[in-house]
C-alpha cells in the first residue's frame, strides 16, 4: 500500500442553525431544551476528541461513508475490483433508503436492471419465488421486506473480505491534505472515535457530510435559473427542499386483532381528509383512490404495508441538512409523529384496526425505522450538473454529456413539495413559483425520457480524493426529482466504486481517469451508460450498441412514458442509406466520407456498408488464402465454375457473394475480423439484405472504433462552451 501523506484535520466551519426553521407544536418546548442540552454535550465530546488521539485508526484504499443505497454498491463494485474498502455506517443496517429509511418498493429501472440493482432483484425473485412474487403493490414491480434487504446487502459484502463494515458512528470531520480528502474522523455514542485515512474517499450519506466538511462546495434547495438555464425555475434560488417522510411498516395481525396505537400529541383528523374515497370530504364526488386501494399502494410480500402515501399522507417538511446528528434526531420526532397521526387516522377513522406496527422489521424502541426518507440533501458542485434540460432531451442541448454516461434512470420529474414553505418575498420575482408549486400532481414539470448521469456529476470543481454519490451528486434541485430514486442511485454508487478503484491502481485522481475506460468497465459488469431498453446485457448487440451511442453515431429515440419513461434504439431497425452515411459521418472523424454516396433515402444494404467501410479503412487483403479447395471456387449461383480461384474471397465462405469480386474480400476480411459474427448464418451473407441497426453498430464498432478513436473528457468541450 502506498504510504499515505501527513494529513490534518480541519474544522468544516457550518452554520449548523442556518436552516433551522422551527414549528410550534406540543413537542416543541421539549425539543429546544433537549437540543441545548445535547448539542452543549456534543461539543464537550469534540473538544475532547481533538485533545486525544483516536480510539481506532484504519488505514485503506478506499473510505465509503454511508451504507447506503449507493455506499453499498460502491463498496462491493470496488472490492470486487480488488481494493480494500471500509465502509463506516451510522445505522445498523445497510441499504439506505431502501431498507434503513423502510422505501422497500422500488421506484424506477424495471426494465434497466443494470449491474448490482439487478443482482439485488434476482435475489429477491429467488427468495420470495419470482416477479410475481414481488408485485405485491402497484407503486413498483418490485416490493420487499426491509429486513431482507438488509440481510441480501450483508450477505453480498460477506462474499467479499476486502471490505471492513463499521456501524455505529458519526462523521465528525474531514482528514485533509491541502486540497484533498484522505479520509474522515467519526464518533459514536459511547464517545469513542475512529480515524479513517484512505487514498480516496467516497460521500455516500444521507446528506452529503462528508463533501460538506470537507470545504467542498455544495448547492442546497431550488436553484437559481441563471444557474442552470431551466425556464421553470426560480428567478433567486432558496433553500427549500422537498418534503421527507417518515415511514413505517405495518403489518396485518389477523381481522380480530385490535393494534390501535396511543391517540398521538396534537392529533388533527382534519389534515388526512381526502387520503382515500371513503375518508374524504364528499365520497361521492372523490376521484381518488379508495381505502383498500391506497394500503396497497405499497404493499409487501408477508401481509406487510408500507406507509409511505403522498396524498394527504405522511409527508413532512423538515429541513435538517446543516445540522448535526443530535439536532436532526430530535426534530425527526416531529416527522414520525406526523406518521402515527396517520397511522391512527387510518386504524381509527378508517377503521383498519387489525394493522399494526411490524415487530419483526426494525430493532428500534419504537418500531419505526432508522432514518427517514430523504429526497433532496445537498447536491456537489461539480466538475458538470446534470439539469432538467438534459433529462427532457439530452441529443438537443447539444454539449455531449451523455457521451460521459455511467449510470441510468427511468424515472419522471417527481417532487413533493406540497408542505414547502414560502421563501422570504425579497426571492419570489412575478412570475415565479412558489416552492410548494414544484408539486408533481400540479403538473409542474414537462414530461421526459429515460436518462444517464453524467460521470462530472460525481466529481468535485477543485477537491482531490473525493467522490460524490447517492442523492449528492452534482445535478439541479429539479432534476434531483428524477436522479434521487433508489435503483438509480445504486447505478451512482456502482460507478463510483468502480471509478474509484481505477484512480486507486492506476495513482491518479479521479478527475484523471478515462472515462471510456469506466465505461468499458461498467459495461463488462453488466451495467448500463445508456439507457437502451430493447437491448439487455445477455445480448451479443449490447455492448456495441452501448458504444456507438455513447460515441453518439447512433442515437436512442427517448418516449416519456407513464412513470416507467423509455429510450429504444431499436437494434433490429433497418437504416436508410442516408442515415448510413449521417452516421458514418459522425464515426469518422479522421476519414474521408463520400456523403454524396450516400444521399438517398433507399435502404442500405450489407453489401453496400461492408464493402464502404472496407475501403474506408484501406481495403485491407484477407489474411488467410484459398479457403476454398482447389476446383470447388463458387460463384453467385453456388453452382461453381471450377476454376479453383486463388486468393481469399467471400465464395470460400458465403456460397452468395461474387467470387474474385471487390465485395467477396471485403467480406472476407469482415469475417476474419468478427464484423459479421452472430448476423449471418456461416452460409450466406445476403448481401441485398438491409443493414440493421445492429449489424451496423458491430461493423463500426470493429472496423473503426469510434468509442476510442472519437476524443471525449468528463467535461466534454461542446459543456465548456
Amino acid at each position: 500500500m502506498r504510504q499515505l501523506p501527513r494529513v490534518t484535520i480541519v474544522t468544516s466551519n457550518l452554520n449548523t442553525m442556518r436552516n433551522f426553521k422551527p414549528r410550534f407544536s406540543v413537542l416543541f418546548p421539549v425539543i429546544i431544551l433537549l437540543t441545548a442540552l445535547t448539542f452543549l454535550s456534543h461539543l464537550i465530546s469534540c473538544e475532547r476528541a481533538e485533545l486525544h488521539t483516536p480510539d481506532r485508526t484504519l488505514t485503506t484504499d478506499l473510505l465509503v461513508y454511508g451504507g447506503g443505497t449507493s455506499g453499498v454498491t460502491a463498496a462491493i463494485q470496488a472490492a470486487r475490483d480488488g481494493v480494500d474498502v471500509v465502509v463506516v455506517e451510522s445505522s445498523p443496517w445497510l441499504g439506505g433508503m431502501l431498507t434503513t429509511s423502510g422505501v422497500s418498493a422500488t421506484d424506477g429501472n424495471h426494465r434497466l436492471p443494470s449491474g448490482i440493482w439487478g443482482e439485488f432483484r434476482e435475489m429477491l425473485y429467488d427468495y420470495y419465488g419470482g416477479p410475481d412474487a414481488v408485485e405485491t403493490g402497484w407503486v413498483s414491480n418490485t416490493h420487499f421486506e426491509p429486513h431482507i434487504g438488509n440481510r441480501f446487502f450483508n450477505e453480498m459484502m460477506d462474499e467479499l473480505p476486502n471490505i471492513t463494515r463499521i456501524h455505529g458512528y458519526y462523521i465528525d470531520e474531514a482528514v485533509m491534505d491541502g486540497q484533498a480528502v484522505r479520509g474522515a474522523t467519526f464518533y459514536d455514542m459511547d464517545g469513542n472515535t475512529l480515524l479513517v485515512q484512505a487514498k480516496i474517499s467516497i460521500d455516500a450519506s444521507e446528506y452529503g457530510d462528508l463533501m460538506a466538511r470537507s470545504g467542498t462546495n455544495y448547492f442546497l434547495g431550488l436553484d437559481p435559473r441563471e444557474r442552470t438555464g431551466e425556464e421553470i425555475a426560480p428567478t433567486h434560488g432558496n433553500d427549500i427542499i422537498q418534503d421527507l417522510t417518515y415511514t413505517a411498516i405495518l403489518k396485518d395481525f389477523g381481522p380480530d386483532a385490535d393494534m390501535t396505537i396511543p391517540r398521538p400529541p396534537n392529533y388533527q383528523p382534519s389534515i388526512f381528509i381526502g387520503a382515500c374515497k371513503e375518508l374524504s370530504a364528499d365520497p361521492d364526488t372523490f376521484e381518488g383512490v379508495d381505502c383498500d386501494r391506497m394500503l396497497e399502494y405499497a404493499k409487501l410480500p408477508n401481509d406487510k404495508y408500507l406507509i409511505n402515501w403522498p396524498i394527504f399522507g405522511n409527508d413532512y417538511y423538515l429541513n435538517v441538512i446543516e445540522m448535526d446528528h443530535h439536532e436532526r434526531k430530535l426534530l425527526y420526532e416531529e416527522a414520525k409523529n406526523r406518521t402515527r397521526q396517520f397511522i391512527y387516522f387510518i386504524q381509527t377513522e378508517g377503521e383498519f384496526r387489525n394493522l399494526g406496527f411490524a415487530d419483526d422489521e426494525y430493532g428500534t424502541d419504537d418500531l419505526f425505522p432508522y432514518r427517514p426518507y430523504h429526497r433532496e440533501t445537498r447536491r456537489l458542485d461539480g466538475l458538470t450538473m446534470l439539469t432538467m434540460n438534459e433529462l427532457v432531451d439530452p441529443y438537443a442541448v447539444q454539449n455531449d454529456l451523455y457521451m460521459t454516461a455511467i449510470g441510468v434512470g427511468d424515472y419522471p420529474l417527481d417532487h413533493h413539495r406540497e408542505l414547502n414553505p414560502s421563501p422570504p418575498p425579497e426571492l419570489l420575482e412575478e412570475g415565479d413559483r412558489e416552492p410548494y408549486e414544484f408539486e408533481t400532481h400540479f403538473d409542474a414539470f414537462p414530461s421526459i425520457p429515460s436518462f444517464s448521469i453524467p460521470f462530472g456529476s460525481l466529481i468535485p470543481k477543485e477537491t482531490n480524493g473525493l467522490l460524490v454519490a447517492e442523492k449528492s451528486i452534482s445535478v439541479s434541485s429539479i432534476a434531483n426529482g428524477s436522479s434521487r430514486l433508489q435503483p438509480a442511485v445504486m447505478t451512482i454508487g456502482q460507478a463510483a466504486g468502480a471509478a474509484a478503484a481505477l484512480a486507486i491502481r492506476q495513482d491518479v485522481q479521479p478527475r484523471e481517469l478515462s472515462v471510456r475506460q469506466l465505461q468499458q468497465h461498467l459495461l463488462d459488469n453488466d451495467c448500463w451508460a445508456l439507457p437502451f431498453i430493447d437491448t439487455t446485457p445477455d445480448d451479443w448487440h449490447f455492448q456495441p450498441l452501448q458504444r456507438i451511442g455513447l460515441s453518439g453515431v447512433l442515437k436512442g429515440h427517448g418516449v416519456p412514458y407513464l412513470w416507467a419513461n423509455q429510450t429504444w434504439i431499436y437494434p433490429d431497425s433497418v437504416m436508410t442509406r442516408m442515415q448510413v452515411g449521417e452516421a458514418l459521418a459522425r464515426a469518422t472523424t479522421d476519414l474521408a466520407v463520400d456523403h454524396a454516396a450516400w444521399e438517398n433515402e433507399g435502404l442500405a444494404t450489407r453489401g453496400d456498408v461492408v464493402l464502404f467501410v472496407w475501403e474506408l479503412v484501406g481495403s485491407p487483403a484477407p489474411e488467410s488464402d484459398g479457403l476454398a479447395a482447389e476446383g470447388d471456387a463458387r460463384g453467385s449461383d453456388g453452382t461453381g465454375d471450377g476454376s479453383g480461384a486463388s486468393g481469399t474471397d467471400a465464395a470460400s465462405l458465403f456460397e452468395d457473394v461474387d467470387a474474385g469480386s471487390a465485395l467477396a474480400q471485403a467480406v472476407a476480411w469482415a469475417a476474419e475480423a468478427g464484423w459479421t459474427d452472430h448476423w449471418t448464418d456461416g452460409t450466406r451473407f445476403e448481401p441485398d439484405a438491409p443493414v440493421t441497426r445492429k449489424a451496423f453498430a458491430q461493423i463500426v464498432d470493429q472496423a473503426l472504433n469510434p468509442f476510442e478513436t472519437i476524443p471525449v473528457s468528463i467535461v466534454p468541450d461542446r459543456y465548456r462552451q
